[in-house]
């Protein structure tokens, strides 16, 4: 498969991100929570590239930490939402009637309050929990996934290939491989990458009012609250979450972009 331009650089942008997240650790030995009073807000030198914190905690380590826990708490959410949601959607497409009401109510409820309002509802139940945090970002996504799979997969089960499968005898795990995973598949992909967005929006926003993330903790929305004192004394301090945040975002949004006709 050949990918556009703009697919190419966000696929090139995130594999960065990842490696940095992931692969820092082992060629860059650091404690993200240690603290060197001595050096604190010291701009970035040729051994400390990012710099230290208003705590003198090296920023190189501290940022790679905070891109790990985002990644992956939005990896948790997404998959947990997307088999759940997928589970519900096929289930609603075969059966109909009243499993199709069932998870159709229960969508409605998730979706009765805003998101991050039923996040923090969540949170006030059991604070400093981040499951409470996985569990409020998966049961606002999975909704998505349920009725884009029930609407993608509504008409292929009436359809006369997949009629044809179920009297010829053949299973349903053959049927849903030849008949509904082909047509399921690259609407899933699009929304796995939106959905993923989205999540990391959550933990960012959430941890920005320190929901569910905690100092120290690194985490970038958490980043951004604690270096926003200092904007204009370091500048370059504020800027390095944020930035990771936007060029997180930039690339799954890139992967996202369809091209023209």
């Amino acid at each position: 498969m050949k990918l556009s331009l703009s697919k190419l650089i966000g696929l090139l942008l995130l594999l960065a991100l990842l490696a940095f997240a992931f692969l820092l650790p082992l060629v860059h030995a650091g404690d993200a929570l240690q603290q060197d009073l001595l050096q604190m807000l010291q701009a970035p030198d040729a051994r400390h590239l990012l710099g230290f914190d208003h705590l003198g905690r090296d920023m190189l380590t501290r940022l790679s930490a905070a891109l790990r826990l985002s990644l992956g708490l939005a990896a948790l959410c997404v998959i947990s939402a997307m088999l759940a949601g997928v589970l519900a959607g096929v289930v609603s497409a075969l059966y109909g009637r009243w499993p199709d009401r069932l998870f159709s109510l229960f969508g409605d409820m998730c979706l009765a309050l805003p998101g991050l309002l039923l996040v923090l509802l969540l949170a006030a139940i059991a604070p400093d929990a981040p499951q409470m945090l996985w569990l409020g970002i998966s049961l606002v996504l999975w909704v998505e996934f349920f009725r884009v799979t029930r609407a993608t997969l509504r008409p292929i089960v009436h359809s006369p290939a997949m009629q044809a499968s179920k009297l010829l005898g053949f299973s349903p795990v053959y049927r849903f491989l030849h008949h509904l995973w082909p047509a399921l598949a690259p609407v899933l992909l699009t929304l796995t990458l939106f959905s993923f967005s989205s999540a990391i929006m959550a933990v960012s926003a959430l941890g920005f009012i320190s929901v569910g993330v905690r100092p120290p903790t690194p985490e970038l929305g958490l980043m951004m609250t604690e270096l926003l004192p200092f904007a204009w004394e370091a500048p370059w301090l504020l800027m390095q979450p944020v930035a990771a945040l936007f060029l997180l975002l930039i690339s799954l949004n890139l992967l996202m972009k369809k091209e023209r006709a």
